[in-house]
Formats: structure tokens, C-alpha cells, sequence
């Protein structure tokens, strides 16, 4: 049962305390942003922002996409996945060519640069999340992942970028 606000707040009148003492939610905010700033920096070199990777990511798992399908998967208004697929085809990390089954459609393809792009990323955030959780062994580590995972109730984690504002 979940306790409301107020009867938490009689229960601390009473003398009793809070009724959570150990609260994650503040510890996974924390996590979050010393998360953020790392990756932001670490990041930098290559200008790629999380919700740059995340498209790069779904391209590289799921192969060539139509961009509407891409917006749908990304979470994203159409308008905005433009501009997102023009920053990663002016670097040169994804093509984008006319469906020959429907000239409307257009099709988003990972280039190879894009590839050894995602890759470069990916190890540089995997020394970031090394740092991040240097404290916990490589088991535990696996295990919070798992929790972490049937918490958010999905079968793998969600790629989203919620901290970014849809450009």
C-alpha cells in the first residue's frame, strides 16, 4: 500500500519519523545528473548528443527505416527528426535516399562512418559508467541492470532522451 503525503506527514508529527528512511528515488536523480554531466563531457569531442546515439543506436539494431517510423520509434515529432537526421547526414553518419516502392517515403540507412561512430561512443560511455559504478562489482552491477530493467517494465531498456527538449 501506497502512503500518501499526508499520512506521512502525521506519522512525522507524531514523532515516528518518515516512512521511508531509505528513499531511491533521490539517489537515482543523483546518479542521473552526475550521469548526464559525464556523458555530456565525454561526449563533447564529438559533438553526438543522446538523442543523436539513440537514432544511431535503433539504425545500427534495426537496420534502414522509413523516417516517419523512425519519429514513431524516437518518440519524436517528424518536423523535429529532420533536423536531427540533417545533423547526422551533414557528418556523414546516416544516408537518407527516396523509397523506390513510394517516392513520398524516405529511407535512413546507418552509413559506415555512423557505425564506427556508435562504436567510439559506445566505449567512451562504457568508461563512463565503469566511473559511475566503480563501486559495485561486475555481478552486482548485472544485477542492477536486471532491476533496473523490471522496474521500468520493459524486456530492454527504452531509448529515450528525456533530459533533451525536442529541437
Amino acid at each position: 500500500m501506497v502512503n500518501t503525503a499526508n499520512e506521512t506527514l502525521s506519522r512525522t508529527d507524531e514523532g515516528i519519523g518518515p516512512v521511508a528512511d531509505k528513499q531511491t528515488l533521490p539517489l537515482l536523480e543523483y546518479l542521473a545528473r552526475v550521469g548526464r554531466r559525464a556523458v555530456d563531457a565525454t561526449l563533447a569531442p564529438g559533438g553526438l548528443r543522446p538523442r543523436h546515439l539513440i537514432a544511431l543506436r535503433l539504425l545500427s539494431e534495426f537496420g534502414p527505416a522509413g523516417q516517419h517510423g523512425l519519429a514513431d520509434s524516437l518518440s519524436l515529432d517528424p518536423s523535429n527528426v529532420v533536423g536531427l537526421l540533417n545533423d547526422l547526414e551533414e557528418r556523414e553518419l546516416v544516408t537518407r535516399r527516396r523509397d523506390s516502392a513510394d517516392r513520398r517515403r524516405h529511407i535512413v540507412a546507418l552509413s559506415r562512418r555512423g557505425e564506427d561512430e556508435l562504436c567510439l561512443a559506445y566505449a567512451r560511455l562504457r568508461l563512463v559508467e565503469d566511473d559511475l559504478f566503480s563501486a559495485l562489482s561486475v555481478d552486482e552491477r548485472a544485477v542492477l541492470y536486471d532491476l533496473l530493467v523490471r522496474a521500468a517494465g520493459v524486456a530492454s531498456p527504452p531509448c529515450v532522451a528525456a533530459e533533451e527538449s525536442p529541437a
